[in-house]
């Protein structure tokens, strides 16, 4: 991993981790009324704990997943467990969803919601999405919502290699994301490396 993208890195993890720290008292109404925006159903949604959904997601991954009961989901940048609850309720008791976050205190986040109910196949994994402490063809469907943009340009053929080497023959991809048309220049870049490290 280069400099910039160890820097690029560390602030996902301090930003997505100072956010997995802060209590509930948001406008948990906003950020209900965004997800129904998305299309995430109000009895989906209904089904999750609470804290799960930190109003951090820019789509719906799962309304493309289109997931059966009995299948292995993995979830790219699982944050407090909100997709992955959710994929839970869908593959069922046979199935498994697996999140995967390379912050610690959103993982800590996201089992504290999972002992909250009663969804047992869950599972949570710390680790970066480029190189993910699974076997080979591990998974029928790998989700992602907003997540893979946060990547260094140069990182995100690693993140596609490891969906690659994860799915099962047949496997789907299911992502909801930001693309940029052109690439940040890198004064900009700089610039905002600059102000992270100044506060």
């Amino acid at each position: 991993m280069n400099t910039t993208s160890s820097v690029t890195a560390q602030m996902v993890v301090d930003h997505y981790s100072a956010l997995a720290r802060e209590d509930d008292a948001k406008n948990t109404d906003h950020i209900k009324k965004v997800a129904e925006s998305f299309g995430y159903a109000p009895e989906d949604l209904a089904s999750i704990p609470e804290g799960a959904n930190l109003g951090v997601s820019c789509g719906n991954s799962l309304a493309v997943a289109k997931l059966r009961p009995g299948e292995t989901v993995i979830d790219l940048g699982s944050g407090a467990g909100f997709d992955v609850f959710q994929a839970a309720r869908k593959v069922r008791s046979k199935g498994l969803s697996i999140g995967v976050d390379m912050s610690r205190d959103m993982l800590d986040r996201a089992q504290t919601n999972a002992s909250k109910t009663s969804i047992t196949n869950v599972k949570f994994i710390l680790s970066p999405i480029t190189k993910i402490p699974l076997e080979c063809e591990n998974a029928n469907c790998i989700m992602s919502n907003c997540v893979i943009n946060l990547l260094p340009v140069d990182e995100k053929p690693l993140c596609f290699s490891e969906v690659y080497r994860l799915l099962r023959p047949g496997g789907r991809l299911a992502l909801s994301d930001i693309l940029a048309k052109k690439e940040i220049p890198k004064a900009l870049r700089r610039v905002v490396c600059w102000l992270h490290w100044r506060s």
